[in-house]
């Protein structure tokens, strides 16, 4: 459920290519690690990008207005376990393909079997499933067609203009199977699962071109949809017109012309705004690194298209997904549990420094 990137895993945290030859083959990994095996089954699986996956079932349940539970964790397993299957089965499906262009990649370079990888994607898959059954039929109502997305994309719609579309349907998906496994309902998590959506959707479309490079257009529409999420999950609401500390005018009544006696002004008849205030500082905190996060990224690939820059734009977008995601939470007045999940960035940023996110 995330773009697939062209650069090492041994880059360190950036997402710079490795030197290419004449020939456009990329240099071999150099790294060395503990556990060889253990090494390749990491660039494999991408492990630090699971950091962005427990946001989604998360954001999805404060949308509903619940608490996490125990329901809840099970939909994050099970998104785990999905979006694992997803990566295995991204790289057997394009083994022919990293051969010529990636053959530092883990199947490539012989270092996993291709039936290896194939049978970790079925493995994961019927995890997935079995975990979301588990809290329930409207979880496993989600997690079905998730899982059949992920495989779709994987197997014939990636290298389609039905690509993007897929992938942004995957991660909306994540984000109700968090909702569906802790309530069972799925409409009050919609909006927060569009918002997401256009997210990944404008990130996939940057990665379609970070092999080769492109034209500037697909940062830059990017780096406009960063700016227009911003402004859609950081709105506050104004209140409603003709409201006075007595309650809404009716028609054709007039404002009282001074307070009004044995009545305190309205700031202090809603104990409430003062909680209101804070989770609205903790949105525009956290929409704010969104924006950092993305920002320059999208900038830089959309003055020079290079591979290198759009690389390292699509690998700022993918590790963006979590302070998306916790604004959403905080928007929806999750507070603490916004918090928990901005937590898990510098956790995910720490860990890409020894493997690659994309």
């Amino acid at each position: 459920m995330t773009p697939r990137d062209s650069s090492c895993g041994c880059s360190a945290g950036s997402s710079t290519a490795a030197p290419r030859s004449g020939t456009g083959d990329t240099a071999p990994c150099t790294c060395t690690g503990r556990s060889p095996r253990g090494r390749a089954w990491a660039e494999l699986l991408r492990l630090p990008a699971l950091f962005s996956v427990p946001g989604d079932a998360l954001a999805g349940t404060a949308a509903t207005g619940a608490a996490p539970n125990a329901r809840t964790l099970l939909a994050i397993g099970s998104s785990l376990c999905l979006y694992e299957a997803g990566m295995a089965l991204n790289d057997w499906a394009d083994r022919d393909i990293d051969a010529v262009e990636r053959p530092h990649r883990p199947l490539p370079s012989g270092r996993i079997r291709p039936a290896a990888a194939l049978t970790a994607a079925c493995a994961l898959t019927g995890a997935g499933l079995a975990l979301a059954s588990r809290a329930g039929r409207p979880a496993l109502a989600v997690a079905a067609p998730l899982a059949a997305t992920v495989w779709a994309y994987d197997l014939g719609l990636k290298h389609t203009p039905a690509g993007p579309v897929a992938m942004a349907a995957a991660r909306g998906l994540d984000l109700l199977l968090g909702a569906a496994a802790t309530t069972g309902r799925t409409r009050p998590a919609l909006p927060s699962a569009a918002l997401l959506g256009t997210h990944t959707l404008a990130v996939t479309t940057v990665s379609r071109q970070e092999a080769q490079g492109g034209t500037p257009l697909a940062p830059l529409a990017a780096l406009a949809t960063t700016a227009l999420l911003t402004r859609v999950v950081t709105h506050r609401p104004s209140e409603r017109r003709g409201t006075t500390a007595l309650g809404p005018l009716g028609p054709g009544a007039t404002r009282p012309p001074g307070p009004v006696l044995g009545r305190k002004p309205a700031a202090h008849l809603s104990p409430a705004r003062p909680r209101q205030e804070s989770g609205m500082a903790v949105t525009t905190a956290l929409a704010a690194a969104y924006v950092a996060a993305t920002a320059r990224p999208y900038f830089h690939a959309t003055l020079n298209p290079s591979p290198p820059l759009t690389q390292r734009a699509v690998g700022a977008g993918v590790r963006a997904t979590i302070p998306l995601q916790a604004t959403l939470t905080a928007r929806s007045k999750g507070t603490a549990t916004a918090l928990l999940i901005a937590a898990l960035a510098p956790l995910g940023a720490r860990f890409a420094k020894k493997v690659s996110v994309t």
